[in-house]
């Protein structure tokens, strides 16, 4: 099964993609009421970690799928799947505002490593995108030496996002 087909049997049988979106911030509301200003202690810490990767990881494919989608494939904005573009954003946002509500984010173990990869992630794609984009001009415009100077800027950009997430 390729991605693409995934993408077309999960818009064709939308209930368990809707169900999933939203009990995730339903869960973090109950979490929310029933653990008021006790987020930071164990058991409510953990459960908060459990959802915020279980929206986030999500979330951030979402975006990097729309960021390939829009500036590589050269996708309209009327063809934007909800199910798998747009749902799994709206649901992170909101899962990481009700944690928020009610723990501060540095608390939630491993919140960091998202933000981290989240980082890596929109550094990639931004090489790529200009790369994408400037590899004619890198011989007729900009001199080599500049863009070899900010390829490397790239790549310790990268090295010291992945040092963070590692750490």
């Amino acid at each position: 099964m390729t991605l693409g087909q995934f993408f077309e049997v999960v818009s064709q049988n939308p209930s368990i993609v809707i169900f999933y979106f939203v009990a995730l911030p339903v869960t973090a509301l109950l979490a929310m009421l029933f653990g008021k200003g006790e987020g930071h202690l164990s058991p409510w810490k953990y459960l908060y970690t459990v959802l915020v990767y279980l929206a986030c990881i999500p979330g951030i494919f979402a975006i990097t799928l729309n960021a390939y989608m829009f500036l590589f494939e050269r996708q309209p904005v009327m063809q934007t799947n909800i199910f798998t573009q747009i749902a799994p954003v709206i649901c992170m946002l909101i899962t990481l505002w009700l944690i928020k509500q009610n723990v501060s984010l540095n608390d939630v173990p491993g919140f960091d490593k998202i933000g981290s990869l989240f980082f890596i992630i929109t550094v990639l794609i931004s090489m790529m995108w200009i790369l994408e984009k400037t590899h004619i001009f890198v011989f007729t415009y900009m001199p080599f030496y500049q863009f070899v100077l900010m390829f490397i800027g790239f790549l310790i950009l990268v090295r010291l996002a992945w040092h963070k997430m590692m750490n």
